[in-house]
C-alpha cells in the first residue's frame, strides 16, 4: 500500500470521506511542513508516511465519538505546527477554527499553509493561553478546546477550559500516561468546572504507538481567577 492509500484508508476508518482534494491538501501540507522545518523546528519527523500517520491521522482521530464534528467552533491551544487543528479543518470544512500559539514564526507558517490550501474560517492568534483565556472576546466562546500533548494534563486544563462554553468539550490528545495524568487532574477538574466523560483508545496504522483521547465536558463556568498569569499554571499546577 502506498502512502496515499494508507492515509485514505486511515481517514475512511474514522468516517471521513477521503476525496482527492483532501488527500492532495495533506500532501501539500506535508511539503510545506518539511520546507519550513529546514529553518525552524516544527517537527522531528519529515518522512511522508510517518507524517501521514503520526501527525495527520493522529490529529484527525479526535473526531472519534463525534465530540468534534462539522459545524462546531474549535480552539486549538498551543497548536505548534497546526496539530490537531489544521488536519481537522482539512477534513471538516464547516468548522470555525482558532489556532493559538505563543511563537509568531509558527503562526506565520500556519498562515502560509492555510493560504496555500485556501482554508477559510480560521483565526490565528499569536499569544499565550493565560492572556487570551481572560479576554471577553475568547473566554467561554467555543464548543470545543483541543490540545495535543503540549503540557501535563492539569496545566493543559487551566490553559484550555476557560475557552469552552458550558456544555462544550475539552478533547485532549495524550500518550501512554493518560491514566496517571487523569488521576493527577482531579483537583483541576473540580476547580475549573469540568467532568471526565471517556478515554478513547486510538489505533494508528503500521505503528504500535499507544495514543488516547481524553474527553471532558464543561458543566459550569470557570472561576474568574483562572487562567492564572503566564508561568503560574506550569510552575504551580492546580492541586
Amino acid at each position: 500500500m502506498n502512502n496515499r492509500d494508507i492515509l485514505k484508508k486511515g481517514l475512511e476508518s474514522l468516517g471521513i470521506t477521503a476525496s482527492d482534494k483532501i488527500l492532495n491538501d495533506f500532501k501539500i501540507y506535508r511539503e510545506i511542513l518539511v520546507d519550513w522545518n529546514q529553518k525552524m523546528n516544527l517537527t522531528g519527523i519529515e518522512e511522508e508516511k510517518e507524517v501521514y500517520i503520526k501527525h495527520f491521522l493522529d490529529s484527525v482521530s479526535s473526531v472519534k465519538n463525534n465530540y468534534i464534528k462539522d459545524g462546531v467552533s474549535i480552539i486549538d491551544v498551543g497548536t505548534g505546527a497546526g496539530f490537531p487543528g489544521i488536519p481537522l479543518r482539512i477534513c471538516l470544512e464547516n468548522i470555525s477554527l482558532t489556532l493559538l500559539d505563543s511563537l509568531n514564526k509558527r503562526i506565520n507558517f500556519l498562515q502560509e499553509v492555510s493560504n496555500t490550501l485556501e482554508l477559510d474560517n480560521i483565526e490565528f492568534i499569536h499569544g499565550r493561553a493565560e492572556d487570551f483565556g481572560k479576554s471577553e472576546e475568547y473566554r467561554e466562546q467555543y464548543d470545543v478546546a483541543t490540545a495535543r500533548a503540549v503540557a501535563g494534563l492539569p496545566i493543559l486544563m487551566e490553559f484550555c477550559v476557560p475557552f469552552i462554553k458550558v456544555g462544550g468539550y475539552f478533547v485532549c490528545l495524550k500518550g501512554p500516561n493518560a491514566n496517571l495524568e487523569l488521576e493527577e487532574s482531579k483537583p483541576a477538574m473540580e476547580v475549573l468546572g469540568i467532568e471526565f466523560i471517556e478515554k478513547i483508545d486510538v489505533e494508528l496504522p503500521e505503528t504500535d504507538l499507544n495514543h488516547n483521547i481524553l474527553v471532558f465536558k464543561k458543566v459550569r463556568n470557570t472561576p474568574e481567577k483562572y487562567p492564572r498569569k503566564a508561568g503560574k499554571p506550569a510552575k504551580n499546577p492546580i492541586k
